[in-house]
């Protein structure tokens, strides 16, 4: 007779479900200081575009800069960051990084404490911004190798997927309770609460075990960078969309008198968080070109709702769908490019791969707002979309090129 509910599983699938439940925790237990650190990034960035832009009177080019800042300094960092995780170790990679992250609090304590001198706040906002993108590079990229080293070099993937959840996931979360303190509490609450998150972590981190540094041929920086440049130029277009709707989605609410812009930072969380899962197994079963295909794709079409968007709701219709597509291009052409390097220098070309990340949210910021300024808030996202069209272009001709056989790092 048979079973209505479909074959029982055999003890080989509940092996594999166990060991597959084992190597998910392990990768959770490590990427959780990323959701700590990206905690300490997502609680201020809701509110600091507004901070300086109404409260210490500077331009919006001035508050995306306030914003875009600290990805200047996370791309400074990236490559010694990747340097340090292969050659010292990720756990201490980790644990620097959450220090860094701590003192960032402290510099936007005096920067609540100094409003009242309007350049003094903001370059005192300034420089606590550059140590948050220092202590950003080196917890996201030590945390994976950190993960990679415990489950090994075959969970790639899912070790990258994970950590970009727990990153959106403190984004999605972040945004909502900074806006919430800083109602409640004030500003100088949203730094106390960032400093105790880095000490915090940095006392989690300590208790536990480091992972063997990996020994072997490590290719020079500029060698591991031209063969994952094709990749980053993708990865920069795809962040464009994150970059816009980080650093405006605040300003563009305001302009039109809509409410709870915050909302829309947390659904494109959600969104992203939710892809990641549901859609874990799509870059080994599919590939990571054709799943990084589909997702610009699916970025760009929410980008260009928001650009149209009569109404709130579209407009968080348009963020969700562009936190579904962002969700999975990190991670899809970052398995690509990491292959492509020996096991000794995947941390080089992990920081590598993410200094493109970086750059693109530097430069998104400025740029975004002096389109804002010129053209209005809508058509940033218009130009973001653009951007990830350009992405669907340039994986299709990756694929392409990697089928015929073509060194990829010549494209």
């Amino acid at each position: 007779m048979q079973n209505p509910h479909g074959p029982l599983p055999t003890s080989g699938d509940l092996v594999s479900r166990r060991q597959d439940a084992s190597i998910t925790l392990q990768i959770v237990a490590i990427v959780s200081f990323t959701f700590i650190t990206y905690l300490t990034i997502g609680i201020p960035l809701a509110i600091l575009p507004g901070y300086v832009h109404t409260q210490l009177g500077f331009s919006s080019v001035m508050a995306g800069f306030a914003i875009s800042v600290q990805y200047v300094a996370t791309l400074l960092s990236r490559p010694l960051a990747g340097r340090m995780a292969d050659s010292v170790g990720p756990k201490q990679t980790v644990m620097i990084g959450l220090i860094a992250c701590g003192i960032s609090g402290a510099f936007l304590i005096a920067t609540a404490l100094t409003r009242h001198i309007p350049e003094l706040s903001l370059t005192i906002l300034l420089v606590g911004r550059l140590v948050l993108g220092f202590g950003e590079s080196w917890v996201a990229t030590g945390a994976i190798m950190w993960g990679i080293g415990r489950v090994g070099n075959t969970h790639t993937a899912k070790v990258i997927s994970w950590n970009g959840i727990t990153t959106y996931g403190a984004l999605a979360i972040g945004a909502p309770l900074g806006v919430l303190l800083e109602r409640t509490e004030g500003l100088a609450a949203i730094g106390i609460t960032i400093l105790s998150l880095g000490l915090a972590g940095f006392i989690l981190a300590s208790f536990k075990a480091s992972v063997p540094v990996v020994h072997g041929e490590r290719m020079p920086f500029r060698h591991v960078l031209s063969r994952v440049l094709p990749h980053g130029i993708g990865l920069a277009l795809g962040s464009a969309g994150f970059g816009s709707i980080a650093t405006f989605i605040t300003l563009f609410y305001l302009s039109r008198n809509w409410s709870n812009a915050a909302l829309s930072l947390t659904v494109f969380g959600a969104l992203f968080v939710g892809t990641r899962l549901v859609f874990a197994n799509t870059i080994k079963n599919y590939g990571g070109f054709r799943v990084a295909t589909a997702s610009f794709a699916i970025e760009c079409a929410g980008l260009l709702l928001l650009w149209l968007a009569p109404d709130p709701w579209l407009a968080l219709t348009g963020a969700a769908l562009t936190g579904a597509g962002f969700a999975l291009i990190f991670p899809a052409l970052g398995v690509e490019a990491v292959g492509l390097v020996p096991p000794a220098s995947r941390g080089a070309a992990l920081g590598a791969y993410s200094v493109f990340l970086d750059l693109s949210l530097g430069v998104t910021g400025p740029l975004a707002g002096l389109i804002a300024g010129e053209f209005g808030y809508p058509q940033v996202f218009l130009f973001a979309a653009l951007a990830a069209g350009c992405g669907v272009a340039l994986t299709l001709a990756l694929s392409s090129r990697g089928k015929r056989g073509a060194p990829l790092a010549a494209i």
